[in-house]
């Protein structure tokens, strides 16, 4: 899964130096005001000022980092609220007796009252509480944004794996049966069965590895497995298969569109009268059109079968989950027709 640019490690150290840098030398950018070279005491008095900054910014890092890596997870996310106010206060506490420590020792001939230390130190002290804090929610909030895509990227992956790796096993079965009676048959229609049998086998196994395949290998799948059909029910069925319209250069995820031919046949034959099936596919202007429809017989008892598909439900989170509001499916039951239409916006 691709990051965000904000997430990537480099960018984040970047940052953290950038900000520093900012922090620790910000003294230098007023030097021009406040330093006159010509005075040795107003320089031995900036100087002093320059190292006392750069001691309390040193604190002041590792206040940054102890509230965001050590007091927010262990007291703030567990509701520890009274420690972490009685820790913030002793860290108020420590920065200003360092600041009056090294005060009295840099700077000479000055003396400051310790109301002053409080107001001079008090800004910067809950700028650096309030920053790390929100740095610290905010990281927290992008990583667990990023584990929820990981696991809905994992489960799409699962989803992607079953499905690909299912083509009913009755319909193997099936298709192998006809087979060996055209073997004994000595049927020329055996070996042009075998060859599309083979090509059907190819993709599921070797060519469904990439996130996305060209439209036409899947339009090719379609087709091998519709004619395996055909053979398998011949005149039992009436199959009308339209593959037009299709612009090249398209790619889509494998094994997407035959979860609904699969349905169509499973449910339009058997017990149905006049079993129809009707398949159409367009893909032209950046957008596929897809239309399986078949005939059912309403009072027919459907009976569960475990290893015959992975199911619609499961296709339609696959496909929300892919494409979004990129695509629009709609599924009707109507007059003794159950017909599935697919619309998806290519990229």
């Amino acid at each position: 899964m691709s990051s965000s640019w904000y997430t990537k490690k480099w960018v984040a150290v970047s940052l953290h130096v950038l900000f520093w840098a900012v922090f620790f030398f910000f003294p230098y950018l007023l030097r021009p005001i406040t330093e006159n070279e010509n005075t040795p005491g107003q320089h031995r008095k900036y100087s002093g000022f320059i190292t006392l900054h750069f001691l309390n910014s040193f604190l002041r890092l590792i206040l940054f980092y102890a509230n965001a890596n050590l007091l927010i997870p262990r007291l703030v996310y567990n509701k520890k609220y009274n420690q972490y106010g009685l820790a913030l206060l002793m860290a108020l506490a420590f920065m200003l007796v360092w600041d009056r420590f090294f005060f009295n020792l840099l700077i000479e001939g000055m003396t400051h009252k310790v109301w002053n230390f409080f107001v001079f130190n008090l800004l910067p002290f809950f700028f650096i509480i309030i920053a790390s804090t929100a740095f610290r929610i905010i990281r927290d909030r992008i990583a667990d944004n990023q584990r929820k895509k990981e696991r809905e990227t994992e489960t799409l992956k699962t989803e992607l794996s079953f499905l690909r790796s299912q083509v009913s096993p009755h319909f193997m079965f099936n298709v192998l049966n006809n087979m060996v009676a055209l073997a004994r048959k000595k049927s020329d229609d055996l070996e042009p069965s075998l060859i599309k049998l083979s090509s059907l086998l190819r993709y599921m196994l070797y060519e469904t590895d990439e996130d996305k395949v060209m439209l036409e290998k899947e339009i090719e799948y379609l087709q091998s497995y519709i004619d395996l059909q055909k053979q398998r029910f011949g005149k039992n069925i009436q199959i009308n298969c339209s593959f037009e319209q299709i612009d090249k250069g398209y790619t889509i995820e494998p094994m997407l569109l035959i979860p609904f031919v699969e349905n169509a046949f499973k449910h339009g034959t058997g017990m149905v009268e006049n079993a129809v099936i009707n398949i159409e596919l367009k893909a032209e202007n950046k957008l596929l059109t897809f239309l399986v429809q078949n005939r059912f017989n309403p009072n027919s008892i459907e009976v569960k079968d475990v290893n015959s598909g992975i199911g619609l439900p499961n296709v339609q989170r696959r496909l929300n989950l892919l494409y979004g509001q990129n695509h629009n499916l709609l599924i009707t039951k109507q007059d003794n027709w159950f017909s599935v239409s697919l619309q998806l916006n290519l990229h």
